[in-house]
């Protein structure tokens, strides 16, 4: 009988591309897959799976804030105990906080091995102070709960998987872990890859691409001030969806971009169901944009190199990348020769990489054509996940 793997993560496990590329790839080798899941807010809910996985997924309705969604929490982490006893599974693969209490109780009642994959890191009260103590001033008994379960998971789980390799580090040294821990890119899977589709770069025309969720540090004004210079000659493909905190930044992005007279070279698609049309998108333009504040920030935000599939899903189009001018953001993509760096809060900084882009026609073919070659040989979650492949 084929081992069986259940995901199981409190939120919509197709807005994590690493989670479909994981699983087709267990499929492949022979492994039997399963999603447990919640529906997600907004435009996210809109993502899916394809359709091999989309069959092995299991999501619930979101509940309402308040103490329904508590009794919601606490029956979703049973559920979640109770498909592991009733399957027999051999691993559970959790991938959120939310998710750290079923995989504490899955890992203290059954024989199942937990793989903990953490995408987003929480801050404040779960990293160490210089005193070793975990500052959560202000944090409810709800919030300490979840830390200290994800404490008991980074210590115990038989593998952990993060896409940085900083903030890997620092888990493990949070945590006291002694296991195997991993670090994995969140790149695309072979065959993602796309030749471009796109006109070619010349002084006259160039297309930006952007995709992703959606706020002001990921999708600044200054792109759209940078643009207003070169009238006619940039236009911007906006595909994703508007975070939590950022309810209505899309529709005054968009407005300021009519103010400036930009009302035909910004397109925003919302966010598109499946990676493939997100991929055939990207591919239509000549430069992606990945951007982060220069500093400050969460955990994530100033951990973001491998972390971020955006620039990865990028190189796969062929597209030369526009990063944040930050030392490690610099060192992966720009040093390489696969883009340019600037300050994404400073138009001055912003226009002259975009004049650089449509004078260089043929140095931002080749950094397109440089990056889906690194994509290729190294950056695909093939080559990634060989290493979780082997420890499983």
């Amino acid at each position: 009988m084929a081992e069986r793997i259940l995901y199981i993560q409190y939120t919509n496990p197709a807005n994590y591309p690493p989670l479909e590329h994981s699983g087709l790839l267990l499929l492949g080798a022979g492994r039997e897959v399963a999603y447990f899941g919640i529906q997600s807010d907004g435009e996210s809910n809109k993502l899916v799976f394809p359709g091999e996985l989309a069959r092995r997924q299991t999501l619930w309705p979101r509940s309402a804030p308040g103490p329904r969604q508590k009794l919601h929490f606490i029956r979703f982490t049973l559920r979640a105990l109770g498909m592991v006893l009733a399957r027999r599974t051999g691993w559970v693969y959790c991938s959120d906080l939310l998710s750290c209490p079923a995989a504490w109780l899955i890992g203290r009642l059954t024989r199942c091995r937990v793989l903990y994959h953490e995408h987003d890191s929480p801050d404040d009260g779960s990293w160490p102070t210089e005193g070793g103590q975990h500052a959560q001033a202000g944090l409810t008994r709800f919030q300490r709960f979840l830390l200290w379960t994800r404490r008991q998971v980074g210590r115990r789980a038989e593998l952990v998987v993060l896409p940085n390799q900083t903030r890997l580090d620092r888990l493990v040294k949070a945590t006291g872990r002694q296991g195997t821990s991993l670090c994995v890119f969140n790149c695309p899977r072979r065959g993602e890859d796309r030749i471009r589709t796109g006109e070619d770069a010349t002084p006259g025309i160039l297309r930006l691409a952007f995709h992703g969720s959606i706020n002001r540090d990921r999708l600044p004004m200054t792109i759209i001030e940078a643009m207003s210079r070169f009238p006619g000659r940039i236009h911007l493909s906006v595909v994703g969806y508007e975070t939590v905190g950022s309810a209505g930044y899309m529709a005054g992005f968009l407005a300021a971009a009519e103010r400036l007279g930009l009302a035909g070279q910004v397109e925003f698609f919302g966010a598109l169901a499946t990676r493939r049309e997100l991929l055939d998108q990207a591919a239509q333009c000549h430069v992606g944009l990945a951007f982060m504040p220069l500093s400050g920030g969460d955990v994530n935000m100033a951990n973001m190199t491998g972390a971020s599939n955006k620039p990865f899903d990028y190189l796969a189009c062929e597209l030369a990348l526009l990063v944040s001018a930050r030392p490690d953001w610099e060192a992966m993509f720009v040093v390489p020769g696969f883009g340019r760096a600037c300050d994404p809060g400073n138009v001055d900084s912003m226009a002259r990489q975009l004049e650089w882009f449509l004078e260089q026609a043929g140095e931002t073919r080749e950094m397109g054509r440089r990056g889906r070659h690194k994509i290729l040989s190294d950056w695909n979650y093939e080559a990634q996940f060989d290493q979780v492949m082997r420890n499983l």
